[in-house]
């Protein structure tokens, strides 16, 4: 049976079927059971990553993680044992278990695990290296929810589950043999570095495992560990550490060496079970502890995976989703799943964590969670909105954090990950995650903040050292000096080199929403020159080519020009794959194609070449350019396929990396029939609902029903609108309005409507248009 059936099955019964422990015993179906986290840990068998994606880029790389909404340390079966750069915890074509990792892997990501540590269990001899105490498995036997993951080790006969909170990690081992038994645990250095401690009085194993950058300052101690405490349920009858093929009885402590480790090892009696508990932190070995106290505390492994389980459904609950395909149920609920797994919580329950950018001060979150591991480049076109509709709080918290780092570190960071900065992709995206919330009111800026994001736009770092760390914008010199980066500035001090055009069209496109936020706060200087290098996008238009081109300083473009071919001054991409990326100004761009007929003649060439990249998210917001250009229904039509096509309910039904999520945050709004396609513009651009009934139970405590009859049956095309009783023809919501509730009607139809939506007065914001 595939895992698409099973869990399709599983729905239809109303039941979770499969194991029994993880096993839902109500007959109404939860939602957080529509969740399938298998979904994307395959291969992408989706038709665009076949077509487009290379390499790591054709794997959702997504892991069937366990965890608290954004928690801190996230749970998975372990088949790959290394936190090698693109190289995830888990996939579902490998057939070895070789642990169940505390894992601090980026989400669908092309990034590293840090900090990371596995736990295994053993039956019979001991088998302490990784290499080869793995154990076979069978997918029939692995049940994977957001709150439990299950599975038998079919070598050792021992029936592993886990489940979590925050912080910690709970196990229950269940040894079907009698007689020798071991538990291994091992932090997963890469560079031979790590530390383990025993503490056989109190059933105690404590540990830590060093991070290091990648990107800038590749290599590099990122000036924190992984640090974790593992408390058991027996005592241990024997135990010792190893390291290598070396292995140390009755010795209690080991640091520094290469593949350390310690294990225990017990006598049990048949079908006899061991509890294990792991409190994790980023502070500190007792900071560890003092987590594992505080949220292990009069709990056992079934009340944790209760409160988890409660928490998910709590979470997925704030959109009810009504219709008659139960597998576009499975795929909108895992969609919104993989939405809520980063950033992460980095601060203990206390509140401490240690200071951004090797800062050694511990610093205090306070009274709310200070948040790492963003993956800007992704998350701010479609994941931060998604969370500014469906948990503004939280999403502030998020922003805060960041502006945390630029205080802490003198400089707005870029794509921060693992504490550092890390210039890992293009733009300058904090900007406009910053400013979509400041536009929508989640938070506010004191003055000083506002200066540390103007501080990006307009300045580079005194010393090379400084820039080479990762601070500042990439060859903003250049920028400010022609208004786009020519080509012979080829952007060294940075891990995506060149990528002259692409970077462009990304900082016009901040430099927009920093315009946003200047006028707002009544900056008029400031707002004026911003929102005219938001029309920077120009400076790289060929007009013969119809298309975006690299130039050269003198002003020339390059020669031997295919614009349907990868390109050095294009990110992952082609020409015409990044000429859709002005979403600050889509009206312009269509006036540079020669309006309206020019543009949508451009944009059906593009498309009926074979040039959409769903996988990949430069182009995320293309689908939605119909709207501007008076064929809104061809948008309907696109996201309908791309819904259908992009996304699967089996292991390889996500194209492309998911990077933190922003792949399945895409497939949310479209779903809900609404898409941000100018983040720090308070507008969502309509395409249609998925569903005949949705309903999302706003943070503020209003109510917002979207109702479109037909639309799971494939009624795919806007004929009416009609919202709270009045009846419109504009093809765009306003966030504030949304956030008043009501009810949104649609009438849909499995024909399109040639009529609806198209007046020019009926378009969304564009930068040349609403001047």
């Amino acid at each position: 049976m595939t895992k698409k059936i099973k869990y399709l099955s599983r729905i239809l019964l109303g039941s979770c079927v499969v194991l029994g422990s993880c096993q839902s015993t109500t007959r109404t179906t939860s939602l957080v059971d529509y969740v399938n986290p298998m979904i994307g840990t395959a291969p992408s068998t989706t038709i665009s990553a076949l077509k487009h994606g290379e390499g790591t880029e054709n794997n959702a790389q997504v892991v069937p993680f366990v965890t608290v909404p954004f928690g801190m340390t996230n749970w998975t079966p372990q088949t790959r044992t290394t936190e090698t750069k693109c190289v995830a915890p888990y996939y579902y074509s490998d057939s070895v278990i070789s642990g169940f990792r505390g894992s601090h892997w980026l989400s669908g990501s092309c990034v590293q695990d840090y900090g990371s540590v596995s736990i295994m269990p053993i039956s019979g001899e001991l088998k302490f290296q990784t290499e080869n105490r793995g154990s076979a498995y069978s997918h029939d036997s692995e049940n994977a929810t957001p709150y439990c993951y299950q599975v038998h080790l079919n070598d050792y006969a021992v029936d592993a589950e886990m489940t979590t909170t925050k912080r910690c990690g709970l196990f229950r081992f269940t040894f079907e043999r009698a007689g020798e038994s071991h538990i291994i645990i091992n932090p997963n250095s890469d560079e031979a570095q790590g530390f383990v401690k025993i503490d056989a009085s109190n059933n105690e194993i404590s540990g830590y495992n060093p991070v290091h950058r990648i990107y800038q300052g590749w290599g590099e101690p990122a000036g924190f560990s992984g640090y974790f405490v593992a408390r058991f349920s027996h005592d241990f009858e024997n135990f010792g550490v190893f390291t290598d093929s070396l292995l140390q009885a009755n010795t209690t402590e080991l640091v520094n060496l290469p593949e350390l480790g310690a294990y225990v090892s017990f006598n049990l009696k048949a079908n006899e079970t061991v509890w294990v508990q792991i409190g994790t932190s980023f502070t500190s070995i007792d900071e560890a502890r003092k987590n594992l106290d505080a949220e292990t505390k009069g709990i056992d492994f079934e009340q944790a995976k209760a409160n988890l389980k409660t928490d998910w459904e709590k979470l997925l609950g704030k959109v009810r989703v009504e219709g008659s395909d139960e597998e576009a149920k499975v795929k909108f609920y895992t969609a919104l799943y993989h939405s809520f797994l980063h950033p992460r919580t980095f601060n203990d329950i206390d509140g401490s964590y240690p200071g951004f950018a090797g800062g050694t001060q511990i610093m205090n979150s306070g009274d709310r969670d200070y948040y790492c591991d963003f993956s800007m480049w992704d998350t701010y076109r479609a994941s931060h909105p998604l969370f500014n509709l469906l948990v503004p709080k939280t999403n502030a918290d998020m922003m805060y954090s960041l502006l945390d780092k630029a205080k802490q570190g003198g400089w707005l960071p870029i794509f921060p990950c693992w504490n550092s900065y890390t210039s890992a992709m293009i733009g300058d995206h904090v900007i406009a995650a910053i400013g979509d919330a400041y536009s929508k009111g989640i938070i506010d800026l004191t003055e000083v903040q506002y200066e540390l994001l103007l501080k990006n736009a307009f300045q580079s770092p005194e010393t090379f050292d400084e820039y080479k760390e990762g601070k500042g914008r990439r060859a903003l010199e250049s920028y400010l000096e022609y208004g786009y980066i020519p080509l012979e500035d080829s952007v060294q001090e940075s891990f995506h080199k060149k990528e002259q055009v692409s970077r462009t069209l990304e900082y016009a496109f901040d430099d927009f929403a920093l315009s946003r936020i200047a006028e707002k706060r009544g900056d008029s200087v400031n707002a004026a020159i911003l929102k005219n290098r938001g029309l920077n996008y120009k400076n790289v238009y060929s007009p013969a080519d119809s298309c975006m081109r690299g130039r050269y300083a003198d002003g020339t473009y390059t020669g031997d020009f295919n614009k349907f071919i990868r390109q050095s001054y294009i990110t992952e991409g082609t020409p015409y794959q990044y000429t859709w990326y002005v979403p600050q100004d889509v009206e312009g761009l269509m006036q540079l194609m020669g309006g309206q007929e020019g543009f949508n003649k451009n944009l059906d060439h593009f498309h009926a070449s074979g040039q959409y990249w769903h996988g990949n998210e430069p182009g995320h917001q293309i689908p939605f350019l119909y709207n501007y250009s008076g064929q809104p229904w061809k948008t309907q039509q696109l996201v309908a396929e791309i819904m259908k096509t992009e996304y699967g309910a089996d292991a390889g039904g996500l194209s492309g990396n998911d990077d933190a999520g922003q792949m399945s945050a895409w497939y949310v709004f479209a779903a809900l029939g609404f898409y941000p396609v100018c983040p720090s513009v308070p507008e969502y651009v309509v395409s249609g609902p998925h569903f005949d009934k949705i309903t999302l139970q706003l943070e503020n405590g209003n109510t917002l029903t979207i109702n479109a009859p037909g639309a799971s049956e494939g009624k795919n095309y806007i004929r009416k609108l009609v919202v709270n009783g009045k009846e419109t023809d504009r093809n765009f919501f306003n966030h504030f309005d949304l956030m008043q509730g009501g009810t949104i009607d649609f009438e849909m139809s499995d024909q399109p409507d040639t009529t609806w939506g198209v007046a020019s007065e009926s378009r969304p914001y564009s930068l040349d248009k609403n001047q």
